[in-house]
């Protein structure tokens, strides 16, 4: 016999533990989220004193006005709290009087439910509820009124399940992902939702016994139900959302030409070579090549790195990045390399890294054969190193900051036609930026987004967070240096600095 759930579901509690003064739930249809923000503003009318809040609910309707109200009555009950009865009133508008339900605490406290637009939330304060945002017909001019009430303390939360990719709920959705808004973020589909116990609350509710095939066919019927629309209503998906993630126009303005690309690429026969010759050729292709490039580098400035990882059919891209005072994302040069063995790659690595000034972080492509690379990186440098495993979820967090950057204009790349196309290659895919299909570059040869993979992974390093830096002087580069069996310069003993500006800025 199946356990009895608690009366809020994980990700009910999860909405209901976070008091930041915004925030945002991206949901599927019917979860309860609105139920569960009637029990909060129920708890805040019903509280005495300067605790007590006001709360203010916006929905599109006088049915959704109603519910929340009713749902609000019924919180108040199970709490004990004294509540009087649910009053159909009038508020006075400069256009028009608004319909609108309240409910009053004996706490001299209330809660409002209005049924249209609300220019009355001007001058109020309290805890705004701004329900099925993506359905107002101007929910930029409500969130201008609503956030008013953070001057004074007040709350606000926009709970919504998406109405299209052009609309301003998935807008600011997306500009919370991107940094560019300091709210708080929940988002729950409706698998989410079914695996915190949506079904099994429903079977109890209805005194229908739980069983795994009994929610996987409930569950299949709901996605038949909503035919076409299923991936917005349940699944946090706007709709139309494909396409290129990135105009050319957008990527050419942040490009700048004279930037290095060092490319590099060997027959197959080389990796059957011997070792000391295969650690030969790549020692003098980096001394001639690279050396140059990183004596280039401001000492300066911390620095960071990104790399894709690729063996034969794809390109291993490094891409690092300097974090100027201005807080501009400058890329100094990139090494592309194609048909290297692993060994090699890693001494490649390591040459780069090892000179780098000011190393922070560097975040590197942890899938498939890429792991081995990014775990000798993590063993050599430590933490510094961040082994990413690619995901849907990780391109949903990230994707949406990096395309910021260029929107903001605090990223600049190299002026390059393959490095362009690759960030061509980002596109929207049910409402998430990854990289699409493989295609030839400027050589006719196969790339897969390589240098924008790589990109994306060096802005994200440029983000994380390093409060004491260990990082390698830079060297001079006018001379050769002598190197152990593996490619290790001797006496390359990384310095540690505590310095509070060794933080990456703009994190």
């Amino acid at each position: 016999m199946n356990e009895p759930l608690s009366i809020l579901l994980p990700y009910q509690r999860r909405w209901l533990a976070d008091q930041s003064q915004v925030k945002v739930s991206e949901k599927s249809r019917r979860i309860g989220i609105t139920w569960t923000e009637a029990a909060d503003r129920a708890l805040g009318a019903a509280t005495t004193g300067r605790a007590g809040i006001d709360g203010w609910y916006i929905g599109y309707n006088k049915d959704m006005a109603l519910e929340f109200i009713e749902a609000a009555a019924r919180w108040a009950l199970r709490f004990n709290r004294a509540a009087e009865a649910i009053e159909e009133i009038v508020l006075d508008d400069e256009r028009a009087d608004i319909l609108a339900y309240r409910i009053r605490f004996a706490s001299g406290h209330k809660i409002v439910a209005l049924s249209s637009r609300p220019s009355n939330l001007r001058g109020k304060e309290g805890c705004a509820v701004i329900d099925e945002a993506a359905f107002h017909e101007d929910l930029a001019g409500l969130l201008k009124a609503a956030l008013a009430f953070t001057m004074w303390g007040g709350l606000v939360r926009i709970i919504s399940t998406h109405n299209g990719a052009h609309n301003p709920f998935n807008e600011l959705v997306n500009e919370i992902r991107a940094g560019r808004r300091p709210y708080s973020l929940h988002r729950t589909t409706f698998d989410e939702a079914l695996s915190d116990g949506l079904y099994r609350k429903i079977c109890e509710q209805t005194k229908v016994e739980w069983t795994e095939a009994k929610q996987r066919e409930w569950r299949q019927q709901i996605v038949d139900y909503y035919g076409d629309n299923v991936g917005e209503e349940l699944f946090c998906i706007p709709r139309a959302s494909s396409g290129a993630y990135l105009s050319s126009v957008l990527i050419e303005a942040r490009m700048k030409a004279g930037i290095p690309i060092l490319r590099w690429e060997m027959p197959a026969e080389f990796s059957g070579r011997p070792e000391a010759h295969r650690y030969s050729e790549t020692q003098a292709w980096c001394e001639d090549n690279i050396a140059p490039a990183l004596a280039a580098l401001d000492p300066n400035l911390t620095t960071c790195f990104g790399e894709d990882f690729g063996r034969s059919g794809d390109l291993t891209v490094i891409w690092p990045l300097q974090i100027g005072q201005d807080l501009m994302r400058r890329t100094p040069f990139i090494v592309e390399l194609r048909n290297i063995p692993f060994r090699n790659q890693e001494q490649v690595l390591f040459y780069i890294i090892d000179r780098l000034p000011r190393f922070t972080t560097g975040a590197m492509d942890a899938r498939g054969n890429g792991q081995y690379l990014a775990e000798t990186a993590a063993q050599r440098y430590g933490g510094r190193i961040v082994q990413v495993m690619l995901s849907e979820s990780w391109y949903r967090e990230n994707m949406p900051r990096y395309k910021a950057a260029f929107e903001d204009g605090t990223i600049e790349i190299p002026k390059d036609a393959d490095v362009l196309a690759d960030h061509r290659a980002i596109v929207l895919e049910h409402g998430v930026a990854k990289i699409s299909e493989r295609r030839a570059g400027s050589d006719g040869k196969g790339r897969h987004g390589d240098s924008a993979m790589a990109a994306v992974l060096a802005f994200f390093a440029s983000r994380a967070e390093a409060g004491k830096v260990a990082y390698f002087p830079a060297r001079g580069m006018g001379k050769r240096e002598k190197f152990d069996g593996r490619g290790n310069p001797f006496g390359s003993a990384p310095v540690e600095d505590e310095v509070g500006a060794g933080r990456v800025r703009g994190f």
